[in-house]
C-alpha cells in the first residue's frame, strides 16, 4: 500500500497539467527546439525538479545517516530527449550535485552513490534510461 499517491492530468505537450489538489496547475508547450512556440513549460522539465528535488532530498537522508554535513548542497537534473533508433525519443539524465568545498571528493562520490542507491527516482530509471552521476 502507498504512504502517498501524487495524482496528475495533461492535456497533451501542448495543453495543460494539473494535481487533483489543486497545487499544480501549468500551461504545457511544445519546444522551439521541436517545432513548437516554447510558451509553457514541457515534461522534461517537469520531471528533471521532481527527480532533483527526490535526489537532493534523498541525499540529505544518506548524509544524515552518515553523520556528513550537506549543507549547502544543492542537485541540478539535466533531462535530455534524445533521438532514438525507432524515430522518436529517449530520455536521458545528467544530475550534477554540488557538495561543500569542505567534503572531501572522494567521500562526495560515494555519498551521491549511496543516494542513488535509495532515491526513488534512481529506482525507477535505473535500466530503463541511462543516468550520469556528476560531483560539482
Amino acid at each position: 500500500m502507498s504512504h502517498y499517491t501524487a495524482v496528475a492530468t495533461a492535456t497533451g505537450r501542448d495543453g495543460r497539467a494539473f494535481s487533483s489538489d489543486g497545487k499544480l496547475d501549468v500551461t504545457l508547450a511544445l519546444q522551439k527546439e521541436l517545432g513548437g512556440i516554447g510558451d509553457g513549460t514541457n515534461p522534461e522539465q517537469l520531471f528533471a525538479a521532481g527527480y532533483a528535488a527526490c535526489f537532493a532530498t534523498s541525499m540529505q537522508l544518506v548524509a544524515r545517516k552518515k553523520k556528513i554535513d550537506v549543507s549547502g548542497m544543492s542537485v541540478t537534473a539535466e533531462v535530455g530527449l534524445v533521438p532514438n533508433e525507432q524515430g522518436g525519443f529517449r530520455l536521458e539524465v545528467a544530475l550534477r550535485t554540488k557538495l561543500p568545498e569542505s567534503l572531501p571528493r572522494e567521500a562526495g562520490r560515494e555519498l551521491i552513490e549511496a543516494t542513488h542507491q535509495v532515491c526513488p527516482y534512481s529506482h525507477a530509471t535505473r535500466g530503463n534510461i541511462p543516468v550520469e552521476l556528476l560531483a560539482e
